[in-house]
């Protein structure tokens, strides 16, 4: 495609995104459906450009008011994927030189802001937590999160798997801490590849893999996965329960439950049990209070642990937001608490960063449910021999340990996850 032509498309698609309206990843699915005409290079090159956008807002908003043309076109410039010389045969002399004086601006010259380029209300209580680690955090902002798949030990070896990646010209490796992961090189097309296609793998980031080795499901147990969303810890669960037991995979948005049906198919997993519920005190849940081995609860959250996937979610999340679904964790994981029997292992999980969808909600429920008592997340892992176990958790108030996950530091997405076993 001529270079004015990709680089208009751009600009296009850039301004559709920074509306904010609807999620990043939507945006550009529904301009490739509209679109047809763009190959798979020209898809990298649009995809990349408006996540380079978004993760470098701030920066190229204060670089942007001094070039010309729309501000689409100028923010578009700035996050061009592609090569420098490909890029500038699309501009004229003004834009070139404008250009090349963004490009030399030096960074220690910068402000803060357009160094870490995160919303002011989200910087402070990572700051507060990582202390000097913050700007290492920030860096790894910057860059895309890996490919982690999960191998379905239902049916195949992970060792296996990893060799036939490597025939079929995928480098990967094994994860370093999920017994089940590869951590995969590039973006392959994975929908041709024979272990997609026949099951023995799936797209899960290693963090995830870990929640549902937390809640340590065994063969046999009744178990419950609280907002299973499209199913990737309920098919983890299935499998660590070796296809034996009853799994529930409740969600109260039956869209997503639809997009688990084909995942579900190429596991040949047969103990999973979908149902889509109309809230969390709805009757199937209360039907089934007291007797449930396990109950995992991935909470709806405001998603910042991944922003290295999502980073519109720092544009369109907001202290209003993360207020108000801190309510809706606290009334799921109590509704959720009611199915755990005694005896019964619960974990409360987010992909947020931040205390207050976390620490805050699990300190709080340990306080009002004496009868659950806060194991340490450490101490778990160690015992189901993940590598390195206690350098993933982080002590909270109760005296146990969270596991807290972060993508600078583990390469994962960002994770929380409490656990209590009920008395």
């Amino acid at each position: 495609m001529h270079p004015k032509a990709l680089l208009e498309a751009c600009a296009d698609l850039v301004g559709l995104v920074l509306k904010f309206d609807h999620p990043a990843d939507a945006v550009v699915s529904r301009f490739f459906r509209e679109h047809r005409e763009f190959g798979p290079r020209e898809r990298a090159t649009l995809t990349e450009t408006v996540y380079s956008v978004l993760r470098k807002k701030l920066l190229f908003d204060h670089l942007s008011p001094s070039g010309s043309g729309s501000k689409e076109r100028r923010m578009a410039i700035l996050g061009f994927h592609g090569p420098r010389d490909f890029l500038k045969s699309a501009l004229n002399d003004t834009e070139k030189r404008w250009l090349d004086n963004c490009d030399a601006v030096n960074e220690a010259d910068l402000l803060e802001r357009h160094r870490h380029n995160l919303p002011e209300w989200l910087v402070t209580p990572l700051k507060a937590q990582l202390g000097n680690g913050f700007w290492a955090l920030v860096e790894s902002l910057q860059r895309p999160a890996p490919l982690d798949l999960r191998v379905n030990t239902l049916s195949d070896k992970r060792a296996d798997v990893l060799s036939e990646l490597k025939l079929a010209g995928i480098p990967a490796k094994a994860t370093p801490y999920s017994p089940w992961g590869l951590r995969v090189e590039g973006k392959p097309n994975l929908g041709k590849l024979d272990a997609f296609v026949r099951g023995a793998v799936e797209v899960q980031d290693e963090g995830s893999q870990l929640l549902a080795l937390l809640l340590d499901a065994k063969r046999g147990e009744m178990v419950v996965d609280f907002c299973a969303g499209a199913g990737g810890k309920t098919l983890a669960i299935g499998a660590s329960m070796r296809n034996t037991g009853r799994l529930y995979a409740f969600d109260t948005s039956a869209h997503r439950l639809d997009a688990l049906k084909p995942r579900l198919a190429r596991s040949k997993l047969s103990n999973v049990h979908p149902a889509a519920i109309a809230h969390e005190r709805d009757d199937r849940v209360k039907r089934l209070a007291g007797k449930i081995d396990r109950v995992l609860v991935d909470a709806p959250c405001s998603g910042l642990g991944t922003l290295r996937r999502s980073p519109d979610l720092k544009w369109r999340q907001s202290p209003q937001s993360v207020a108000a679904l801190a309510v809706t964790q606290a009334a799921i994981l109590e509704s959720a608490a009611r199915l755990v029997k005694p005896g019964g292992r619960l974990v409360y999980a987010t992909c947020s960063v931040l205390p207050d969808e976390n620490e805050v909600i699990a300190e709080a429920f340990s306080v009002a449910h004496p009868d659950f008592v806060p194991q340490d997340a450490g101490e778990l892992l160690t015992a189901l021999k993940v590598d390195g176990a206690p350098d993933l958790c982080a002590g909270g108030a109760t005296g146990a340990h969270y596991l807290r996950l972060w993508p600078h530091r583990q390469g994962t997405d960002g994770f929380f996850a409490a656990v209590w076993n009920r008395a």
